[in-house]
């Protein structure tokens, strides 16, 4: 037998092992940076502040109170979903550290990590532990919280505890929404668990007017691209350019371009505490893809029919663009997609003819984790269905039809969800007639 041959024979069998070993091992799709691979330390809580749950801050800030009660991020820990999804996934501990970021939420302490990738931790118990505090999730001293000082972007304002200013308030963001997936087995643009590189992604690689208009209105200067607007791409900062404060907090050289609160943090004119002075403060909603108006708010659609003079058959065309989010959508997490859906219906409402079409994103997690194909939308790029009538069907009407999913059927059940809300829903809706003199249906 040829050297080459005995060779191959040998490095088969091998090759077959380690294949196996990576369908069968525990799944790490990011890589734990430090900036959460410890939970904030609370050690040098002042007295003043409590035992740092909500319910402490809604004593002088309640409406910022009842707002974050309405939000996922109170239900980051308690979510139904959340709790089955990562007890499917051999309920890592890393997950805690965003879902829990504080340390009394941890029912251990992280003494340290046995391995250099920071996937399996040393603990031991933690006399400090919260329960409470833990069901609280991304708890108001979660983001407000850092070295003994409540952080916010108004500086020393005479409140009884000691403040410290944030120059921009995006830097809280990206403790847990920049996730890094720089790994030899891993062959993917930016990794599922974060939006940030998204951001940075889709600004860059999409140079456009609109896009220097937002920026411009973010950081208040022209810097953030070229003075023509649209033929240079934008310096926009990704996730590498970040320093990590003792107690977690990072700072991204250029996070006000990333737009994070100025989105999903509204502003609103009220004092921070009752009869304080009246002022710019932003409200604590979050609003995302369980929000079917945020998403809505995220999408400019237009469904009308093309002129084609004599032609026997209609041609209807749905167009879909991404206008207002500056990440792909839909974002985070891929078992989120859109589903567009082009009928032509009878008399009766009946589905003569149907085109469906998946936006998502599609990932080989195994043996290793590869971006297969994205078809999500990114900023300012339109995305055209187009449905053809034929002159005798028998339709006498064409329905378009959007629907957001946060989770697919076939996950569901493989994880053994119990959904007692809906997994998706419709984001637009229009029927046009056929026939003249038809009132065509109001978009839902």
């Amino acid at each position: 037998m040829k050297p080459r041959n005995i060779i191959l024979l040998l490095l088969l069998p091998g090759l077959a092992v380690f294949l196996g070993w990576r369908f069968v091992r525990p799944m790490n799709i990011f890589v734990v940076d430090d900036r959460f691979a410890w939970p904030v330390d609370t050690t040098q809580t002042p007295a003043v502040l409590g035992r740092l749950r909500a319910t402490d801050c809604a004593a002088c800030h309640q409406s910022f109170y009842e707002e974050w009660r309405t939000t996922i991020h109170s239900q980051a820990w308690t979510d139904p979903y959340f709790q089955t999804d990562w007890q499917f996934d051999d309920a890592q501990h890393i997950c805690r550290l965003c879902h829990t970021p504080l340390d009394r939420q941890q029912p251990h302490k992280v003494l340290g990590y046995r391995d250099r990738d920071k996937w399996d931790p040393i603990l031991e118990d933690n006399p400090d532990f919260d329960p409470e505090l833990q069901h609280e999730g991304v708890t108001c001293a979660a983001c407000h919280y850092r070295d003994g000082k409540i952080v916010g972007v108004l500086g020393d304002t005479d409140a009884p505890h000691p403040v410290k200013k944030l120059e921009d308030p995006n830097q809280v963001c990206v403790r847990c929404h920049i996730v890094g997936g720089d790994r030899w087995d891993t062959f993917f643009r930016f990794p599922p668990c974060g939006t940030v590189a998204e951001i940075e992604s889709t600004l860059a690689a999409v140079p456009d007017k609109r896009d220097l208009e937002y920026l411009v209105t973010l950081t208040g200067k022209k810097g953030a691209g070229s003075d023509s607007g649209a033929d240079e791409p934008f310096d926009v900062t990704g996730p590498e350019a970040i320093t990590v404060g003792k107690s977690g907090e990072v700072t991204a050289s250029n996070t006000r371009v990333l737009g994070c609160v100025q989105c999903h943090m509204p502003l609103a004119r009220r004092p921070l505490v009752e009869g304080g002075v009246v002022r710019d403060t932003r409200q604590h909603l979050w609003r995302g893809g369980h929000d079917p108006e945020m998403v809505k708010k995220a999408l400019t659609v237009e469904f009308v029919e093309i002129e084609r003079p004599e032609q026997e058959s209609r041609m209807f065309q749905l167009t879909l663009t991404n206008t207002g989010a500056a990440h792909y959508v839909p974002t985070g997490t891929p078992d989120r997609y859109l589903t567009v859906h082009l009928r032509l219906l009878d008399e009766q409402g009946g589905v003569l003819d149907e085109q469906s079409y998946s936006i998502k994103r599609t990932v080989l997690w195994r043996p290793f984790i590869i971006d297969l194909r994205d078809t999500r939308l990114p900023r300012w790029q339109p995305r055209r269905y187009e449905l053809e009538v034929p002159g005798d069907g028998g339709a006498v009407k064409v329905e378009a039809e959007i629907r957001y999913h946060l989770l697919a059927e076939s996950r569901r059940k493989r994880i053994g969800y119990e959904n007692r809300t809906p997994i998706n829903y419709a984001v637009f809706h229009k029927q046009i007639p056929l026939q003249a003199g038809i009132e065509e249906a109001a978009n839902e």
